[in-house]
């Protein structure tokens, strides 16, 4: 395993570093700007591991799929099939479970190829993907392949530290792209980076939605209200504490505030950088809050809001958001799934829903949730991208 402390510290080093205003603004201490290099040692997988898992009263955890290298996103088609992408691979697999017993037994490659794979959706069927800089559509086949991808987008952005991308329709209809930054922070040149894009389903018409997003991979539309919510990604070397994960209500035109703000419109201090022509404390104050945060360095990446049958109905239009784990905390942070409980339309508050993968002690880790999906039988499909394996949350009752 790897644990290592870096100390950004001392009063010289951070009259260095600081620019004059935040040294003025800030009272700064070692801890604030300490950053953390804490690499729990990933266990081998095995099925056993399982019995570590916490989860609430009446339900039940298992293996969909294993073995699968590097599943990232999920995508379910009209028939049932489990469609993944795998970016170290890249490719995507199909996924059948032809008994019904909640476990894949065919898996096949629909699609081979395509480097730096991610975000998969379906529409009218229709299989999307996404790579850092391109944008495939393929029909769908009545056995659970695909015909020939379509590039229909070819010049996203340079992807640099968040090549990730990720899609989904929305309740117009349009196609909705996340684009990361291209650093940890910085003004990015680009100004399709740190945004969610908006589309024709063929890719064309192609605006800026919303902005000032770091690295908003999860993001989904409220089953009722038709609201539109992402979990967006602080920047690192903050302090273990900031800047948090952050859930927004994304609006059209709205500026979220990367790289000059987080949190409750707080300048980052530690940023270079002005914006052109004002301060960051102007800029931040134009800018939307996010309306619940989360614990720094979590890293949220699968969101859906759950709308299927299986589940007791006080779960129904609340959200789950996988959490893939730190790298930069001391003690690390995430490495479970969270639910987020919403309330006449709005989040009220996080609780932790699946635990057990991170063992803080000992400092090891046994999976990294990152894609989530809903099943047609209303279980709740993830996937873990280190170990390769895709589980299944079933409600069985108490």
């Amino acid at each position: 395993m790897k644990a290592t402390s870096l100390l950004i510290g001392c009063a010289l080093l951070l009259s260095i570093s600081l620019p004059a205003n935040a040294q003025q603004s800030q009272q700064l201490n070692i801890e604030q700007v300490e950053g953390y290099l804490v690499t729990p040692q990933q266990l081998e997988f095995d099925e056993s591991l399982l019995q570590q898992l916490k989860i609430p009263a009446g339900f039940r955890i298992s293996v969909f799929a294993k073995d699968l290298g590097n599943p990232r996103m999920l995508a379910i088609g009209p028939d049932g099939t489990v469609y993944v992408t795998r970016r170290e691979q890249g490719d995507v697999l199909a996924l059948s479970d032809r008994n019904r017993d909640g476990r894949a037994d065919r898996i096949r490659t629909v699609a081979s190829g395509y480097k730096y794979i991610n975000g998969i959706t379906i529409r009218e069927n229709r299989l999307y993907f996404v790579t850092d800089k391109q944008l495939y559509a393929a029909d769908l086949r009545a056995n659970g392949k695909i015909r020939k991808p379509k590039l229909l987008i070819d010049d996203l952005p340079d992807a640099g530290q968040h090549p990730n991308r990720t899609l989904a329709f929305g309740p117009d209809g349009l196609l909705y792209i996340s684009v990361g930054s291209t650093c940890n922070a910085c003004n990015d040149t680009n100004p399709e980076n740190a945004t969610l894009l908006q589309a024709q389903p063929d890719g064309s018409n192609r605006t800026i939605y919303a902005k000032g997003l770091r690295n908003t991979i999860g993001f989904a539309w409220h089953p009722e209200t038709g609201e539109l919510w992402g979990m967006d990604h602080g920047s690192d070397w903050r302090g273990n504490e900031q800047p948090p994960e952050e859930l927004n209500l994304i609006q059209e035109g709205a500026n979220y505030g990367w790289p000059f703000c987080f949190a409750d419109r707080r300048p980052d201090v530690y940023l270079q950088t002005n914006p052109p022509g004002m301060t960051k404390e102007e800029y931040c104050a134009n800018t939307q809050p996010p309306t619940l945060t989360y614990t720094a360095h979590s890293a949220p990446l699968g969101m859906i809001f759950y709308t299927g049958s299986q589940f007791p109905e006080e779960y129904r239009n609340d959200a789950f958001v996988t959490m893939r784990g730190s790298w930069n905390r001391n003690p690390p942070s995430g490495y479970k799934v969270v639910r987020v409980r919403y309330e006449n339309g709005k989040p009220v508050e996080f609780e932790d829903f699946i635990t057990g993968f991170l063992d803080e002690e000992q400092l090891t880790q046994f999976g990294r949730p990152v894609g989530i999906a809903i099943a047609p039988d209303g279980s709740l499909l993830f996937t873990d991208d280190t170990n390769g394996v895709i589980y299944r949350v079933s409600y069985v009752g108490q």
